[in-house]
């Protein structure tokens, strides 16, 4: 009984060493890109699907804090990227509709599913360039964190981490001069 009791102390003092760590959706390892895409991004937004758009849920309490976080670490990674043109003259807006994020409720090793749809418009004539969903999700081990609550929120990050590294990928082979759907005065 005395050892039961003193694991259990111990697992207790041991959880509250692992902080609670923020959500910080900052892609890791954003490098320089070698290819460019000759337009200049005007505008850029991250939203929350509407219920009939949604492929999932999003988990109340996130609608003001996800787009902006998922925004950030976007306009964060296509900095470092560099891979729009200053003053090009096409001009290019990017939209980004949050689909999907289900963290776990439960479990030792968490995994949290995110799907999102990307869309690369030519503001001159409503071409959109580029649009696919996007699916990732974010594993954290058992081992990460005693608490519960810390290995749910880091497979949070880690899945909108990866949706966004996957976008860039995807980027760079965008090509501006074939888009995926032209406008009906485009194709005549």
């Amino acid at each position: 009984m005395k050892k039961l009791a003193f694991t259990v102390a111990a697992a207790a003092l041991l959880s509250a060493c692992t902080p609670m760590p923020p959500l910080n959706f900052s892609v890791p390892n954003v490098g320089y890109s070698t290819h460019k895409l000759d337009a200049e991004m005007k505008s850029m937004t991250v939203t929350l699907a509407r219920p009939d758009e949604a492929t999932g849920k999003v988990p109340a309490g996130m609608e003001g804090i996800v787009p902006a976080l998922w925004q950030t670490s976007l306009q964060e990674s296509l900095n470092k990227m560099a891979i729009f043109k200053d003053d090009a003259p096409e001009k290019v807006n990017l939209s980004v509709k949050v689909l999907k994020l289900d963290p776990p409720g439960a479990g030792f090793s968490m995994t949290t599913n995110v799907e999102a749809r990307y869309e690369l418009q030519n503001r001159a004539n409503g071409d959109i360039i580029y649009s696919q969903n996007i699916a990732s999700s974010g594993t954290v081990p058992a081992d990460y964190a005693f608490a519960g609550i810390v290995r749910m929120r880091e497979s949070v990050n880690r899945a909108v981490q990866n949706n966004v590294s996957l976008f860039l990928q995807a980027l760079e082979t965008v090509d501006l001069k074939k888009p995926m759907f032209p406008t009906q005065a485009a194709a005549k």
